[in-house]
């Protein structure tokens, strides 16, 4: 149901619920899809609507158009991409990877290449790079 997700939350019955859901619950906010813990619901709460409220929250169409000032088509990892730096201000290529899902060590050009297409499509100055931080232009 909630295949592909990742999911954090402090509370072991969050997690339970999550996981159940089979979305990836992972122990820091920051790696992320959702953070149930800042989604402020009010207990009790059926699963259904735990699972509605996640969905929204991974509803990323806000973010998009307040970058791009319309509505955007892009693939799941560059809208990833875009959220993560629009969320957190810059990382670097480690942490964007990290944040990802990909392991520290990895060695894949994956993100690179969907940063490398936004490039593309935007502009080479959609991206910057400041002292080894990766923010977007303008925010």
């Amino acid at each position: 149901m909630l295949s592909g997700i990742r999911v954090f939350s402090t509370d072991p019955m969050w997690q339970r619920i999550a996981a159940g859901f089979n979305a990836t619950v992972v122990d820091d906010a920051m790696f992320a899809d959702v953070n149930i813990d800042s989604l402020q619901l009010k207990t009790p709460v059926s699963p259904i609507k735990l699972k509605s409220a996640i969905i929204a929250a991974v509803d990323n169409t806000k973010i998009l158009e307040s970058v791009f000032g319309r509505p955007v088509s892009l693939s799941r990892l560059q809208t990833q991409v875009i959220v993560r730096l629009y969320q957190s201000g810059g990382m670097t290529a480690n942490e964007l990877k990290i944040a990802l899902g990909y392991a520290e060590n990895a060695t894949t050009h994956t993100v690179d290449t969907a940063r490398y297409g936004l490039l593309k499509m935007f502009g080479r100055d959609f991206i910057k790079n400041d002292r080894g931080v990766y923010k977007i232009a303008g925010i």
